[in-house]
C-alpha cells in the first residue's frame, strides 16, 4: 500500500533514457506504484530495429498501445502492426521484439504489469549500444537474463 504522506503526483519518474533513435520517457515506476505497474512511453524512429534480441519474460505482462505513427511488434512469430489507439497485450513467455518499419517516428505507450522493470535496465542497455562499435551481444544477453528478460536463440538459417 503506498505510505498516506505520498501525494499523487503526475509523471512521478519523469526520466527520458535514449540512443540511435530509440527514447524511453518513464513516467510511473514501480517505487511509485507499490510494484504494481511500471508505465512508460516508447518512441523508436522511422526505420529503426530493435539493438536487443528478441525475448520473452515470465514474470510480467507488457502492453502496448499506439500514440502515433505505426510499431511492428513480432510475438512468437506473428507480425502485428500497432497504430494510434490500437493495444497489444504479450503474455509472459512470449518471445518478441519491435522494428519501426515506416519513415515515420512511431511512438507506444508501454504499461508493464506487475513493475518487474524499469529506468535501471534501459540505462544499462543504452551504455552497452553506445559504447561504439558494434553492440556486445553477450554483455546485452548478461544484461537481460539480470533483469529477468529471457534472450531468444537467433533465427535458424
Amino acid at each position: 500500500m503506498l505510505d498516506k504522506a505520498a501525494k499523487a503526483q503526475i509523471n512521478p519518474a519523469d526520466e527520458t533514457i535514449g540512443h540511435g533513435g530509440l527514447a524511453v520517457h518513464f513516467l510511473l515506476t514501480g517505487e511509485q506504484s507499490n510494484g504494481s505497474i511500471t508505465a512508460f512511453e516508447l518512441s523508436v524512429a522511422g526505420s529503426q530495429r530493435l539493438l536487443a534480441p528478441a525475448h520473452s519474460h515470465d514474470h510480467y505482462e507488457e502492453t502496448m498501445y499506439g500514440v502515433e505513427g505505426v510499431l511492428t511488434l513480432t510475438v512468437d512469430g506473428q507480425r502485428h502492426d500497432i497504430g494510434p489507439g490500437q493495444a497489444l497485450c504479450i503474455p509472459r513467455g512470449a518471445v518478441h521484439r519491435f522494428d519501426n518499419n515506416t519513415a515515420e517516428t512511431a511512438k507506444v505507450l508501454c504499461v508493464v504489469t506487475p513493475a518487474a522493470i524499469g529506468p535501471e535496465y534501459f540505462r544499462e542497455a543504452f551504455a552497452i549500444f553506445g559504447a561504439g562499435g558494434p553492440p556486445d551481444r553477450a554483455r546485452i544477453m548478461d544484461l537481460m537474463r539480470s533483469f529477468g528478460l529471457t534472450p531468444a536463440p537467433p533465427p535458424q538459417a
